[in-house]
């Protein structure tokens, strides 16, 4: 099975790019799933059901959040209708939302789950690796295979991870810092990994941004908005084989797709 996976949307430009260009993406490389973590996708922080929607429309079959889950206004409301939505699975219990999804393609099941980090983040939230090894044990029995994100500051503690699920899983994949790595590998017990799948939106950018209102907060320190760029939009994130049999890895490739690649 082939797998899409995409590092974080941001804003409109990034979701305006996966309803122009993720169709003919997914046709053309032959991907059976995509999955994308969106917890920028809506003015650069947070979700709300209707952006959520639009994702989902333009083929991302399934939505992963991070530290800004409820940012948006009423998504606490909203997230218990997205049944292709998660929100992270140490928060706390008494959270709304899923804290996994279980997809179907042609008669496979997937597991999907992100845990947040702990080091340089806010949310106060349960240990990530005791989270992750509940999780994966809940699981196993399940799916034919699992994929866990790690919404994280830190490469130490998303290299981490990897090591501590090798061979458990498929793959082991970071979101958070909207820069893709060049790790990507397979890992000694058979699981892929990457540090960050990196962004979906704007790279002409700070991390999605405008790029004037970011750099003038780091020279004079004064507070200012900083609102989502719109220049040199694409995708970010990488290409996952799994073999169905055994549950882990074949291959994994970083995707780097821009408009600058687009035909014409």
């Amino acid at each position: 099975m082939k797998l899409l996976l995409l590092g974080d949307i941001v804003g409109r430009p990034g979701r305006n790019f996966l309803t122009a260009h993720l169709s003919s993406f997914v046709e053309k490389n032959k991907i059976d799933l995509v999955l994308a973590n969106g917890e920028n996708a809506a003015g650069g922080a947070g979700i709300t059901a209707k952006t959520a929607q639009e994702i989902h429309k333009a083929g991302v079959m399934g939505i992963t959040l991070g530290d800004h889950v409820w940012d948006q206004k009423n998504f606490n409301n909203e997230i218990d209708g997205l049944d292709f939505v998660c929100r992270p699975a140490n928060l706390p219990s008494t959270n709304p939302g899923r804290d996994r999804l279980i997809l179907e393609v042609n008669g496979t099941k997937l597991g999907l789950f992100t845990v947040l980090g702990r080091t340089f983040m806010g949310p106060k939230v349960d240990c990530p690796f005791a989270t992750s090894d509940r999780v994966v044990n809940e699981l196993k029995d399940s799916c034919d295979f699992i994929l866990v994100e790690i919404h994280a500051e830190t490469t130490s503690e998303k290299e981490s991870m990897g090591w501590h699920l090798d061979g458990r899983v498929a793959m082991i994949y970071g979101t958070h810092t909207h820069v893709p790595t060049a790790d990507g590998r397979i890992l000694r017990g058979g699981s892929a990994y990457q540090s960050d799948l990196g962004m979906t939106g704007p790279r002409e950018s700070v991390l999605g941004r405008e790029i004037d209102a970011c750099l003038g907060r780091f020279k004079d320190g004064m507070p200012r908005k900083c609102p989502v760029a719109e220049g040199d939009v694409g995708m970010q994130g990488c290409l996952l084989q799994v073999n169905q049999q055994t549950g882990l890895a074949e291959s994994v490739e970083l995707v780097n797709w821009r408009e600058s690649d687009l035909p014409g």
